[in-house]
């Protein structure tokens, strides 16, 4: 069982950048890949970035590309999302999901757990 908490979330001007994190319980957090997801009012959840249990590995959506940035502190159960020049189309609740598996997928079903979001709100 692992849990999961989002934080920094926020509301920004566009250009403005943003960190979130998230927070894992358990001593496993190494064994996990860790993706992030968005979800606007209205449409459906989409994967934003992933990184491999090492961080060896990373991909991000081609709307990101270029602007966040994942990263992952396994000594601190921690994982992180920077977010730079923002847009007013990143506005979406922003998720935090793990599956116990060396490798991330972009696929919102294969993550087991996920935590309760934080709301990203960018203003043009």
């Amino acid at each position: 069982q692992v849990q999961l908490v989002e934080s920094g979330g926020g509301l920004v001007q566009a250009g403005g950048s943003l960190r979130l994190a998230c927070a894992a319980s358990g001593r496993t957090f190494s064994m996990y890949a860790v993706g992030w997801f968005r979800q606007a009012p209205g449409k459906e959840r989409e994967f934003v970035a992933a990184i491999s249990w090492s961080g060896s590995s990373i991909g991000y959506a081609d709307s990101v590309k270029g602007r966040f940035t994942i990263s992952r502190d396994n000594a601190k159960n921690m994982a992180y999302l920077q977010m730079n020049s923002l847009k007013p189309e990143d506005t979406a609740v922003y998720y935090c999901a793990v599956r116990r598996s060396s490798h991330y997928t972009l696929k919102p079903e294969e993550y087991s757990y996920w935590g309760q979001g934080t709301q990203v709100t960018v203003s043009s």
